[in-house]
């Protein structure tokens, strides 16, 4: 990996096991590179904007059992966008109109789930890492969005409490997915 105005950065190694980024290397010498904030967004109706896990520990979630809090966040607001869309009646009229789009920005590395021995080995991956409270956030690849990530975040590390609230913005699925005014002039033309 390249870092602007630096040479290619490689990952430090002890024990065979790659550091996280904040302590890559230029080759050289080792140097530690300061976490930047990440921001992550969350789709989700007004009065459900607290991160504290309560939706997924009575539901679960794709990666988590029932019974366990996690708080799931998207790494671009589009896929936080298009994974609740997935779960829409068709005509986004009929959707609740109390949605909001938040955002916050988290100072935390995510560790990566591996995601290439398929979903059961995620999802066992995402139970032990909630259970040992390892790291604050975890990150896998998207599957509706593979460019995009969700990250997730443990609501009993003790680092949450640190996690700033949502800001939010209204988010409205009817006007979002109107039908654009220059529809009519592309199918017209055939």
């Amino acid at each position: 990996m390249a870092r602007p105005g630096s040479r290619a950065w490689v990952p430090l190694r002890i024990g065979g096991d790659e550091l996280p980024l904040s302590h890559w290397h230029t080759g050289s010498r080792a140097c530690v590179v300061q976490n930047q904030a990440m921001k992550l967004w969350r789709l989700t109706r007004v009065g459900h904007t607290a991160l504290d896990g309560a939706g997924a520990l009575r539901h679960g979630g794709r990666y988590s059992p029932p019974g366990m809090a996690v708080v799931n966040f998207a790494s671009e607001a589009g896929l936080a966008v298009l994974v609740a869309l997935r779960y829409f009646p068709d005509d986004p009229h009929e959707i609740p109109g109390d949605y909001v789009l938040g955002w916050t920005d988290v100072d935390a590395t995510p560790e990566r789930v591996p995601d290439e021995h398929g979903e059961e080995a995620s999802r066992a991956f995402v139970t032990r890492w909630l259970e040992e409270r390892r790291s604050l956030l975890a990150a896998v690849r998207s599957k509706v969005l593979p460019e995009a990530d969700v990250v997730m975040m443990n609501p009993a590390h003790p680092d949450a409490a640190r996690v700033p609230p949502l800001v939010t913005r209204p988010f409205s699925f009817a006007e979002c997915l109107h039908t654009p005014p220059m529809t009519a002039r592309y199918t017209s033309e055939g």
